[in-house]
């Protein structure tokens, strides 16, 4: 079993048998804080319980779906937050000292920062939207040292419409879109795979040419204390 092996049956255990009772007994703040923790890296049912939590108030009308939105949003912004940080303070320094361990030298340390200094802002955005990406995007931005400011606009903006869609949507459709979440997860999901591998294929293909332009936008070598200026 993988490391994250517990983890996932412990979630898997809380999404088919209690996330009801939690929420009867802890309301808003299960909400939160299962959402906090899986936005800062750990796989964990935060959208699951979004989803339960409005079909919840839907039903019972024990929960308002507007303070269910306002706790999942907090969350979201919260545990990114929290990822990042593990991400700038604790990854990065990592790859830095054992990175070529993996073929992860500083020429292609710095393309991935390159990378994230110019998209990282749409995969931070556009990441919410896809359970994989949701649980790492924070994480992956501040390891490869995304600039904090515009890091939190686009984990602000991502969280804050995400838990909109999920709140309000199977609050007021939730049987409708329960029976196409499914297809949709799996579409979006099938979707940032493509666009992985295109990404990967691209820089493979331009490697060279984007190690020159990194190294021109981060000269020297990279240091885990170190703050580097963005490029323009």
């Amino acid at each position: 079993m993988t490391p994250w092996g517990p983890l996932v049956l412990y979630a898997a255990f809380f999404a088919t048998h209690t996330l009801d009772r939690l929420l009867s007994h802890y309301g808003y703040a299960a909400v939160g804080v299962f959402v906090m923790i899986e936005s800062l890296g750990v796989p964990f049912p935060g959208e699951t319980m979004v989803i339960t939590a409005a079909l919840y108030a839907g039903t019972t009308h024990h929960l308002s779906v507007w303070l269910i939105w306002l706790a999942a949003a907090a969350g979201a912004v919260v545990g990114d937050n929290i990822g990042f940080g593990i991400g700038y303070w604790g990854g990065f320094r990592l790859l830095v000292r054992y990175g070529s361990k993996i073929r992860l030298n500083q020429a292609k340390l710095k393309v991935g920062k390159l990378m994230f200094d110019r998209h990282g802002g749409k995969v931070v955005f556009f990441g919410r939207f896809v359970s994989i990406l949701r649980t790492y995007a924070a994480f992956l931005a501040g390891t490869n040292r995304m600039l904090y400011w515009r890091f939190l606009g686009f984990n602000a903006a991502g969280g804050i419409l995400w838990s909109a869609i999920y709140a309000f949507g199977f609050y007021y459709a939730g049987s409708a879109l329960k029976s196409v979440r499914g297809p949709v997860d799996y579409g979006l999901g099938g979707a940032a795979a493509v666009i992985v591998v295109a990404g990967v294929w691209w820089i493979r293909r331009n490697e060279r040419r984007l190690e020159a332009e990194a190294e021109r936008a981060y000269p020297g070598p990279l240091e885990g204390t170190r703050r580097e200026r963005a490029p323009r």
